[in-house]
């Protein structure tokens, strides 16, 4: 491979960095797929997630992952410096950005869209600074209006996630009249804030949160019923890759499969979205769910060009 440029822990007495490709065209999310669901590599610079906490805690480590998924196939790359599963402790903003912004400035030189993974606006701005060009939030309800700010003045699109408390008290916040009208309905609820503030419509991606506040079964219907959340009119993120839920289902002899033997149950769930015509969904296995997001869209396509034939049929049999 081409070398591109020197990169945060190469030379004397530190560990090499894979040489990095020659520059592609510079990523933008204008340029994104239009005619398949755009597939989010997920990239936790933690010691701590749920599914591969410590694996790429080194600047090395993930942005070697972060190219592997970037030449693999992945639209988008989203970097996180902060694990958000249930119980998970808060990571001071300042480690949050020890841990990222290296990583994403890096990716971002190889071509890569980057997500940044935050919930904060501080770590946001010097992402987006460092070659960012997304935000993923997963405050949902507790949003800090310095984030609506930031993103009302840079207009970059944003994804607004549903969710009711942080990481210790979620799984005590799942008491729903109807999971899928009540997301719809406190999703509405705090775009109306980012409408407020000025933030353009296009620049709002929804996500409505699986696994965090709901239960196994709240989430199944969540899945089952996404074309309902998609009539917001928004584009829609969705997130099930390694969930607690797809562990349940997958039950052994009364014990729950391990996060890494969930990622064929998840490339299903993203065929599942793609074919309810969702705009994204976020894995950790990019080349299972890239080829079932292509499976859904030839799916869609057969059922468009069925409808369009029939049409047409009964058009000219009217004439």
């Amino acid at each position: 491979m081409d070398s591109l440029a020197a990169a945060p822990g190469t030379g004397p007495a530190t560990s090499p960095l894979p040489v990095l490709r020659a520059r592609r065209a510079v990523a933008s999310f204008g340029s994104l797929p239009q005619d398949r669901t755009v597939i989010m590599g997920i990239l936790n610079c933690t010691p701590d997630s749920f599914s591969d906490g410590g694996e790429y805690d080194s600047t090395e480590s993930a942005i070697a992952h972060g190219l592997r998924m970037f030449y693999g196939g992945a639209d988008i790359i989203d970097v996180g410096g902060e694990s958000t599963r249930p119980g998970a402790e808060e990571v001071d903003e300042l480690e949050e950005q020890r841990r990222i912004l290296p990583v994403i400035s890096t990716l971002a030189k190889a071509g890569a869209l980057i997500s940044v993974d935050t919930r904060h606006a501080s770590t946001a701005a010097l992402a987006l600074d460092a070659g960012a060009g997304l935000i993923n939030d997963v405050s949902g309800a507790h949003v800090h209006d310095d984030m609506i700010a930031l993103i009302a003045e840079r207009q970059v699109p944003y994804v607004l996630m549903h969710s009711r408390g942080d990481s210790r008290a979620m799984d005590s916040l799942t008491q729903y009249t109807d999971v899928v009208d009540d997301v719809v309905r406190e999703l509405a609820e705090i775009r109306a804030k980012f409408y407020a503030a000025g933030v353009k419509e296009e620049n709002l991606i929804l996500d409505p949160g699986i696994g965090f506040s709901k239960s196994a079964e709240q989430n199944w219907e969540l899945l089952a019923n996404l074309h309902v959340v998609a009539e917001m009119g928004n584009k829609i993120l969705v997130g099930t890759s390694r969930k607690r839920f797809l562990g349940s289902l997958l039950s052994s002899a009364g014990k729950a499969a391990a996060p890494k033997e969930r990622d064929d149950a998840t490339s299903a769930t993203t065929a599942i979205a793609a074919a309810q015509g969702m705009w994204g969904v976020r894995v950790h296995d990019v080349g299972a769910s890239l080829d079932a997001a292509k499976v859904a869209a030839k799916l869609v396509a057969g059922q468009s060009a069925r409808k369009a034939r029939l049409r047409a049929a009964a058009e000219d049999a009217g004439q």
